[in-house]
Formats: C-alpha cells, structure tokens, sequence
C-alpha cells in the first residue's frame, strides 16, 4: 500500500471509517458498472458499513478512489484518498455526488493517463479538464464539498462518473480501448477473480 504520511492533508478531508472487510473488485462488463447508482437515502449503520468496506478495499487495491458499484453494491457512493497537483492529501466519503467543471477560458484540459481498478493493469490517455469540484453529502448526512487540481480533479470526476454508469474506457477513441484491452490482458495474472480479497500468484511469492 502507499505511504502518503508524510504529505500534508486538507483541512477540509474527513475521516474514513476503518475496520471494514476487503471485497473483490468487480469488472467492466458487470451489468452494476454500467448503469446508473441508486442515490443514497439513510445515512445509517449499513451505509457506514459499506463505507468501510470500500475504504479497505480501496487501500487493499492501491488506489485512490473507489465507488459503491466497483464492489457490485447499486448506490451512489464513492470514497477517496487522493493528493492533489502540489501534493496535499484530500479524503472523503461523498453520496449522491454532482460534478461542477470548469467552461469558457477557465477550462483547460489534462490528457494524462488514467486507469481503472475495475479493468486493472491498464492505462491509457484520457483528456479531462484539469480542475473539478464535487457536492454531496458525507457520511453523516451533512453537506460536503471537495475541489481540487492534478490527480484529485481526475479521481473526483472518474469516480462521479462510476455512480452514473459512466467508466473512463466510454470516454477514450476505439483504439485507446483496444490498447486498454490488451494491456489488462497482459497483465491478468495478477489481478485474478477475487482480487483484491484474493492475492495475486506474484503477490503470494514475495
């Protein structure tokens, strides 16, 4: 797993619930991915269990963002722990989250690479606009706002997008996503069925 304690983190970063269960990461192609998540009605027990769940399996699977859909569960719900372009670390937990971006002269595009712990291994050039700001409610019930540049604008989008049936391979040209094929492909020994909760053959080795 990263080790990002030596970052600084936002003052606006909440808490992730810890204690969850690691739960396999389900693919593209899982009929949950593709539509659109059920909003988030009870800010209850159940919710703070799933949260937590989510939160150790986004740290089992070294990523920084994951959203309800990506564990098979139809909710609108994503969590993430993310630095942005100067480093600072930002953590959340946002239900129902509506994305606000940049138009005019203020929007600027980051065509960076971007990949999926849902089609793992494989990373492909996709251009979003390089600041995001994302509503909704936390945990709690309580309204939250995150923003941010660098790999946060793309996390907060990317995983918005997972609750509205969206993944990032929609957004890319034919070809990128024939080069996103096969380099999961290439790389699926190590991320067998069940992974994160099931290592990896080249994980059990070391």
């Amino acid at each position: 797993m990263r080790d990002t304690s030596d970052l600084p983190v936002a003052p606006t970063s909440a808490e992730l619930p810890t204690g969850g269960t690691v739960r396999p990461i389900v693919r593209w192609g899982t009929e949950v991915m593709h539509r659109r998540q059920q909003p988030v009605t009870a800010h209850d027990e159940e919710l703070a269990r799933l949260v937590a769940d989510m939160t150790a399996t986004m740290y089992a699977a070294d990523g920084v963002g994951l959203a309800a859909c990506q564990i098979g569960v139809d909710l609108a719900v994503f969590v993430f722990d993310c630095p942005d372009e100067d480093g600072v670390i930002h953590r959340g937990v946002v239900c129902n989250p509506e994305v606000g971006l940049p138009v005019g002269r203020d929007r600027r595009l980051d065509d960076g690479d971007e990949g999926c712990l849902s089609y793992p291994g494989a990373f492909v050039e996709c251009p979003r606009p390089d600041w995001a700001r994302v509503t909704g409610t936390g945990l709690d019930g309580a309204e939250v706002s995150y923003e941010g540049d660098g790999l946060l604008a793309r996390c907060l989008q990317h995983e918005t997008d997972h609750t509205l049936g969206t993944v990032f391979g929609d957004r890319v040209p034919a070809k990128a996503r024939k080069r996103l094929r096969k380099q999961m492909e290439a790389e699926a020994e190590d991320y067998p069925e069940g992974w994160p909760a099931v290592a990896s053959p080249a994980a059990d080795e070391d």
